[in-house]
């Protein structure tokens, strides 16, 4: 399985970044997924053509699972996620679940992840099992509970997902 953090934060190394490799380190343990950091790239989000995006946004796009972190910023994900996700076209994820994450100091912006994000990534074609995850890092114990239950939540949804898909491709109704 393929499986992809993205991380919106401008800031390298972040407590976004940490959030998103925790989220799934609890749903796959011992799964070492790649992590595109999108600050390392920030030279190169606006380069048009570029090697270097187009393999960053082919790897994404063929990944399995793919969780987009992303700090809010102005009640919303960074212009930073935008602009790399502005890269795909109409569907360009199609095929792949994705799991959105926003976190913040607190909770005033918590719908932001599911009245933002979800529907960015369902319009490029992304499957979004159910609300995505708002992450309170303000308190490093908070946040940890805050990521086992959006695993939980996450796992949940794709567990059933999964169920509905197999009886679906067994051609069996009930």
């Amino acid at each position: 399985m393929r499986v992809t953090v993205v991380v919106g934060n401008p800031k390298p190394r972040s407590r976004t970044r940490e959030v998103g490799e925790a989220l799934v380190e609890r749903l796959l343990p011992g799964c070492a997924p790649e992590v595109i950091d999108l600050v390392d790239h920030a030279g190169e989000l606006f380069a048009w053509p570029s090697e270097t995006m187009d393999g960053l946004t082919a790897r994404v796009a063929s990944s399995d699972l793919v969780v987009i972190a992303s700090p809010t910023y102005k009640a919303t994900y960074t212009g930073l996620l935008k602009a790399f996700l502005d890269r795909y076209p109409a569907n360009g994820l199609a095929g792949v679940v994705a799991l959105p994450v926003l976190t913040g100091a607190g909770p005033a912006h918590s719908l932001g992840v599911n009245v933002h994000l979800a529907p960015l990534l369902a319009e490029l074609g992304a499957t979004v099992p159910g609300r995505g995850a708002y992450i309170v890092t303000s308190t490093a114990d908070r946040g940890d509970q805050a990521v086992a239950e959006a695993a939980d939540r996450f796992g949940a949804s794709l567990a059933r997902a999964t169920a509905v898909g197999r009886s679906l491709m067994a051609g069996d109704p009930s």
